[in-house]
């Protein structure tokens, strides 16, 4: 577990074992993400997608509480992984992180409650699993524009990102901040730490 510039955010590479009969790897842990957040990660949720070259998904985060977290690896294709810090009043509000996922490194991502997530499909078929701390809510689900100017998440060039209409309606980071939209951060520090007991 790597932790990266982004306060929540942990990059997971894990030991590949491989012979002629293919590979095996452990893609999660929970002692070891436990060691490095001081909480376990509650499962309430798995989800997979498929997506074609150049699918642009987020930037998704949910209210916190509960919020939710999570821990996202690619089982097949490639894709750029974004987690943006939505948090007002952290010390590294709107700083975005991006790594690359693939079906060959197996790499995978946490992303704690009150971060925004997003990714851009790199391959076609492209296979994502994430497990998640809590189930799908529409009504506490939100999202920032991934393009948004402000934001200048570095997209590969090349590809021609493209958005669901949701994605597409979604407001700037601006935006969404003056509308209150965003996660406060002294209230997710609060909510890890409840999560501590």
């Amino acid at each position: 577990m790597e932790p990266l510039g982004i306060n929540g955010a942990l990059l997971f590479s894990p030991r590949i074992h491989g012979d002629d009969r293919g590979s095996f790897h452990e893609w999660f842990r929970a002692d070891l993400l436990r060691e490095h957040t001081g909480y376990d990660l509650k499962l309430e949720q798995a989800n997979c997608s498929v997506s074609a070259r150049g699918a642009l998904r987020g930037v998704h985060f949910a209210d916190v509480p509960p919020g939710q977290a999570k821990y996202i690896t690619c089982l097949r294709g490639a894709l750029l992984d974004v987690v943006v810090d939505l948090r007002v009043g952290s010390p590294t509000f709107g700083r975005w992180e991006a790594v690359r996922l693939d079906g060959q490194n197996r790499r995978c991502l946490y992303i704690a409650e009150g971060l925004g997530h997003a990714f851009l499909a790199l391959e076609d078929d492209t296979t994502v699993v994430y497990l998640c701390s809590e189930g799908y809510n529409p009504g506490r689900e939100h999202g920032v524009h991934p393009l948004d100017p402000d934001l200048a998440i570095a997209w590969p060039a090349g590809i021609e990102p493209v958005l669901s209409d949701k994605d597409a309606a979604a407001p700037s980071l601006a935006d969404a901040q003056k509308s209150g939209l965003l996660p406060d951060y002294e209230e997710c520090l609060d909510f890890y730490a409840s999560l501590r007991g």
